[in-house]
């Protein structure tokens, strides 16, 4: 594995071959090691797999964690190996927001009204700008994110279009431990209480799909009591479901549907979603 730190090395890679990127913020788990390895799937053995690692500070608002966000540079070093990386590439600050490349892209306002945009305001303008850096530097045939920010997904794929980057968007699914708390950088900061706790998350979401006699409204009513019942340590942020495209809130599930919600726990704010097909 070549490790890259200055983006003008970028552009002395191999052309000529399918290169797959896979943005992250490091901290890596076993849920980014799967999603490199589908990276490493779609690359194939004659392909170039790009994984990157960079705490973007401009996603983060005031009074969040860009300070504390956990950084475990040897480990995801060693999780990329084994992974099947070919190129780590871990730019600093400095190196992705010279005074030169300083102009922001803004995310689609359609998408970020619902969810997680009304409580992090200026977040998917911080991603959408670190990403359109990210591809116009490594010029990547595919890119690989994951469903557990499924949000993020769509106002990345918005992005791609509305700006016509020859970047295909792949979603890889969410990976979960075996209580079914979905894989996160910030559960570590989830203490032996709220660790006990936050598995309702993924139970009150499996609820709202499976409830098929019900309204939207009493779904998520339904949702709600349990995270309230279950995880009295928690503060429910939102618990909608939206169309999966639009990300628009749903009154009844007539369309491709997520169940999604935030539910913060101390200073762990973990999201979590499930996809609901409509009953015909």
């Amino acid at each position: 594995m070549t490790i890259i730190e200055h983006a003008e090395e970028i552009e002395h890679l191999s052309s000529g071959k399918t290169r797959v990127l896979v943005p992250t913020m490091g901290a890596l788990h076993h849920g980014h090691e799967r999603l490199i390895r589908h990276g490493r799937s779609l690359a194939g053995k004659a392909g170039q797999l790009i994984v990157s690692i960079f705490v973007n500070p401009t996603q983060f608002g005031p009074g969040e964690d860009f300070e504390t966000y956990p950084r475990t540079p040897a480990e995801d070093r060693s999780l990329c190996i084994a992974a099947g990386t070919d190129i780590l590439f871990q730019p600093t600050v400095e190196e992705m927001y010279s005074a030169e490349q300083d102009l922001g892209t803004n995310a689609d306002t359609k998408l970020t009204g619902t969810l997680c945009g009304p409580d992090r305001p200026g977040h998917f303008d911080g991603v959408c700008t670190v990403v359109n850096k990210l591809f116009s530097l490594i010029q990547p045939d595919i890119a690989v994110f994951g469903k557990k920010d499924y949000q993020q997904l769509a106002v990345i794929k918005q992005m791609a279009s509305n700006l016509k980057m020859p970047v295909k968007i792949i979603g890889s699914e969410t990976i979960r431990e075996k209580d079914g708390l979905a894989m996160s950088s910030r559960n570590r900061y989830l203490s032996a209480q709220q660790r006990a706790q936050a598995p309702v998350l993924y139970k009150a979401l499996k609820g709202i799909s499976e409830n098929n006699n019900l309204e939207s409204a009493a779904r998520i009513k339904a949702a709600r009591d349990m995270i309230a019942r279950e995880a009295p340590l928690g503060k429910i942020s939102y618990l909608q479901i939206v169309d999966r495209e639009t990300m628009q809130e749903l009154m009844e599930i007539d369309r491709p549907a997520l169940a999604a919600t935030a539910v913060q726990f101390g200073t762990a704010r973990l999201i979590d979603n499930i996809e609901i097909d409509p009953v015909i």
